[in-house]
């Protein structure tokens, strides 16, 4: 079977944004909507961050505000301007194509046009760098600053000293997390402990047995390591794992006080495959991607960053 041909494509603005919103929010910690997400940021977005005081007071016949305030801080949202181009020869996914057209794949749904197929093989490779930036990222060549930066640079957060985690201490180490946080944000619906693949799994193991906190021998549920345990919690907090984290870190917070930020209608978005044959004869075909995102942190003072 020959090379198969592809159809230029270009996408721009709100139409590049479908596209884009395949690539950003297939990243692990989106598509599971574990933080609040702004899809629709132009330039930046100010979030308004409340604190109230005094605001009950005793009863009387006056009207009497003067006890009582409301003060106001802003915390920016910025989605960095991010970018994607890339070369590759037809070749190199020509086999995957005939694999997907025959069955003979992981693909459920095989898109009609070639390019489609390419923009969703990039796609992955683009969730996968969003996952690691959301976490782990700092501003340089191709991240924007994740939540570990943005929490080590803010002096409300709450810093816990971090270990190396293991089966043996992981207890201890996410009940030193948990008795961080502030009693005000304890019980919250949305309140997660978000940790590194390594946490998470020393916590599994724990789980497992071996006499670990009084678990005995054979574990939770007299099981053993022999079981699938999800939708884990710790103290009555759920824990969610992240591969975007390094290991032994993690963080605690409310998922409404952790923002993602994007402009799938940004009219500044674009995403192109470029069949090169007709340009200069060869089998190369270009990708370009042009996209925002960033992150914030809501209010500080509620989160606890292990680190």
């Amino acid at each position: 079977m020959p090379n198969p041909t592809i159809t230029s494509s270009s996408y721009a603005g709100e139409f590049a944004g479908k596209y884009l919103a395949a690539s950003l929010l297939a990243a692990k910690t989106l598509d599971d909507a574990a933080i609040t997400i702004m899809p629709n940021i132009k330039y930046k977005a100010a979030m308004k961050v409340g604190v109230f005081s005094n605001l009950v007071r005793s009863a009387d016949c006056d009207f009497d505000s003067s006890t009582s305030g409301l003060t106001l801080t802003e915390k920016v949202l910025t989605p960095t301007e991010l970018q994607v181009n890339l070369q590759i020869c037809k070749k190199e996914l020509h086999s995957d194509w005939e694999a997907a057209q025959m069955g003979f794949s992981a693909y459920s749904n095989l898109p009609k046009l070639f390019s489609d197929f390419v923009i969703a093989r990039v796609a992955a490779e683009v969730a996968s760098a969003t996952e690691t930036s959301i976490w782990s990222g700092q501003a340089a060549e191709g991240n924007f600053n994740g939540f570990v930066k943005l929490a080590t640079d803010d002096n409300a957060v709450i810093d816990v000293a971090k270990a190396t985690v293991t089966s043996s201490n992981v207890i201890a180490q996410l009940g030193a997390i948990v008795d961080a946080i502030p009693s005000a944000v304890y019980g919250a619906d949305d309140l997660i402990i978000y940790v590194s693949s390594n946490i998470y799994r020393a916590y599994i193991r724990a789980l497992g047995g071996f006499g670990a906190s009084g678990l005995g021998a054979a574990g939770y549920d007299n099981k053993g390591n022999n079981q699938s345990l999800d939708g884990l919690f710790f103290d009555g907090v759920r824990i969610y794992q992240s591969s975007g984290f390094a290991d032994n870190n993690a963080i605690a917070a409310r998922s409404s006080n952790l923002f993602f930020g994007t402009g799938l209608l940004n009219d500044r978005n674009e995403v192109k495959v470029i069949d090169m044959s007709d340009i200069d004869g060869s089998q190369n075909v270009r990708v370009v991607m042009r996209y925002t995102a960033g992150c914030q942190i809501g209010v500080g003072g509620d989160v606890v960053l292990y680190s």
